[in-house]
């Protein structure tokens, strides 16, 4: 019997030692030490983890300390562990209407909420616009890559745009066919209105150019809304107001110009598209809003690496440590405690942060871990990091980004937001298939997942960055299980259901973690940098970067 022990240690080192470093280290990476920290910050002491909130103080309280628990570095300027966001909050008054006129007479009256969403987009208390002219854009996209250009040299100055949401999909060979780029976000119409002295905008909401309903649109646009403080370019703003309008007011628009806005729409999928003058209508509107100063808080640890000549260079993880906080009641709950959105890729980038730190000798690059704040109102501390960045985006090689995790169980695939766009998505299916499992596209990549979340402000620097999410292709659970999972999803995302429940199976979530973690160590020891695939919209920018970083 002590013979046949000796001999099973032995073969028990002998296995120990094929393994490497990291896969030795990976496996420190558990369902229970996944479970922690989502327990922690999901708890109702968290209060939902709200901007600008107690909740959110306890949060990077939390954050800190597990931080200098596992020995990283602060990664702040001033070598803490925090980097304030400034913002500045706005609330527009409810109690407004637009007022269409044409050739003098009132023909419409639009109710706030119910027909329009609309909000100083110059962040001034007092927004009134007097009998504007209107003018139908199309996509209201300029894209010389594209050869494409819906404003034709037409005089937008001091006009009302009303664009078409989404972006040109008809062509497979035009702006990535049906998948919906950076030109079919709101923000972009929004800031090219800007650049063209537009006084205004007005997006027409359609659910399948949105990829969702009006309630989306209303609920979120109602709310108090975010920016970040000391913003020149908005405060500045030729632009009074952005907004949206219902497809059952635009209907009603198009016809008091004589227009069909079905053909309008679908006019604007044409390269050859021109302005439309709204001939004889003007948009009158007066708005009010209220705002006061809050900061947020992004944490920032760091592991150097121990090359001379890479340790310079950065991998950066991001997850948001912000939700909700409280809301309005359902069944006597209402703290969104936020426990898949987005507590789950905090835990994971802290684990990984662990785990990172014991093999610190091994890593030639240094890792970033940027837990931001703010996303759930707009990406702002990303945003923020992004435009005053500890570490020069021309150093950062990569960026890997988790907000939500696999929490129900394991899957045989993964799929990468952003798949094929850079050579990080390369590393990852490598690992994946080394694993014996695949990784998949996009599956909706006409909803435009890819610029909303936290790597877009880092992939906007011109940093290759990645969002992995959860795969559906589930092992060992009973027929229907995905669509189970979906279900639940759908029910739990943004509000008070978003808790740990009897569902949750973290051996998903493991296995995903260790992968990340070895791709990222993969990342980080790598000779090259990181790059973005020929005729990226980012590859520029990216190029720019390393320039400006290698002559500073």
């Amino acid at each position: 019997m002590k013979k046949l022990l000796i001999t099973a240690l032995l073969l028990g080192a002998f296995v120990g030692c094929m393994n490497s470093p990291v896969d030795q280290v990976g496996e420190t990476i558990t369902e229970k030490s996944l479970m922690k920290p989502i327990t922690k910050l999901s708890s109702d002491k968290f209060i939902g983890r709200a901007t600008g909130t107690i909740g959110e103080l306890k949060t990077v309280d939390y954050l800190v300390s597990q931080l200098e628990e596992y020995g990283l570095q602060g990664g702040a300027e001033d070598g803490g562990f925090i980097q304030d966001v400034p913002l500045v909050g706005q609330k527009t008054g409810q109690d407004t209407q637009v007022e269409i006129r044409k050739n003098g007479n009132v023909v419409h009256q639009f109710d706030y909420y119910s027909d329009f969403m609309a909000w100083p987009s110059n962040l001034e208390k007092e927004v009134s616009i007097d009998e504007a002219d209107l003018v139908y854009v199309g996509y209201g996209i300029q894209a010389p890559e594209e050869n494409w250009d819906d404003f034709k040299d037409t005089d937008v100055e001091g006009k009302i745009l009303v664009v078409k949401n989404n972006d040109p999909s008809d062509n497979p060979d035009l702006f990535g066919g049906e998948t919906r780029l950076y030109y079919g976000r709101y923000d972009y119409k929004y800031e090219k209105a800007r650049e063209l002295g537009a006084a205004g905008v007005l997006i027409v909401h359609t659910t399948p150019s949105a990829g969702y309903g009006w309630d989306v649109v209303a609920n979120s646009w109602s709310r108090e809304r975010f920016y970040l403080r000391n913003n020149e370019a908005m405060e500045n703003s030729p632009t009074k107001f952005n907004g949206w309008l219902t497809k059952e007011a635009s209907t009603n628009l198009f016809e008091s110009a004589g227009l069909n806005l079905e053909d309008q729409l679908e006019a604007a999928e044409d390269r050859d598209f021109e302005p439309v003058p709204m001939e004889g209508l003007s948009l009158s509107l007066d708005l009010e809003a209220q705002y006061r100063q809050q900061d947020a808080k992004n944490v920032l640890g760091v592991i150097e690496g121990s090359s001379d000549r890479l340790k310079d260079e950065y991998l950066v993880f991001t997850a948001h440590h912000d939700h909700l906080g409280v809301t309005s009641p359902v069944e006597g709950d209402s703290i969104n405690n936020g426990a898949l959105d987005n507590a789950a890729g905090v835990s994971a980038v802290l684990n990984m942060a662990r785990a990172y730190k014991e093999i610190q000798p091994q890593l030639k690059r240094s890792i970033l871990f940027l837990f931001v704040g703010a996303e759930e109102v707009g990406l702002l501390g990303s945003q923020y990091w992004a435009e005053n960045p500890t570490v020069h985006p021309g150093k950062v090689t990569a960026n890997i980004n988790l907000d939500g995790m696999n929490v129900y169980g394991k899957t045989k695939d993964l799929v990468l937001i952003g798949y094929d766009r850079n050579s990080v998505s390369d590393v990852i299916e490598r690992v994946a298939e080394e694993r014996g499992r695949v990784v998949k596209p996009d599956p909706h990549p006409d909803r435009g997942y890819f610029y909303r979340s936290d790597h877009f402000s880092l992939a906007k620097k011109g940093i290759p960055a990645i969002f992995p999410n959860a795969g559906n292709e589930f092992v060992d659970k009973p027929e229907g299980y995905a669509a189970m999972v979906d279900s639940l999803q759908d029910a739990n995302y943004h509000n008070v259901n978003d808790e740990i429940n009897k569902h949750w199976d973290l051996s998903g979530m493991k296995a995903d973690v260790r992968l990340f973690f070895d791709a990222g160590y993969r990342i980080a020891n790598t000779d090259e940098m990181q790059t973005w695939r020929k005729g990226n919209e980012f590859k520029k920018t990216r190029l720019d970067m390393i320039e400006d970083a290698s002559s500073n």
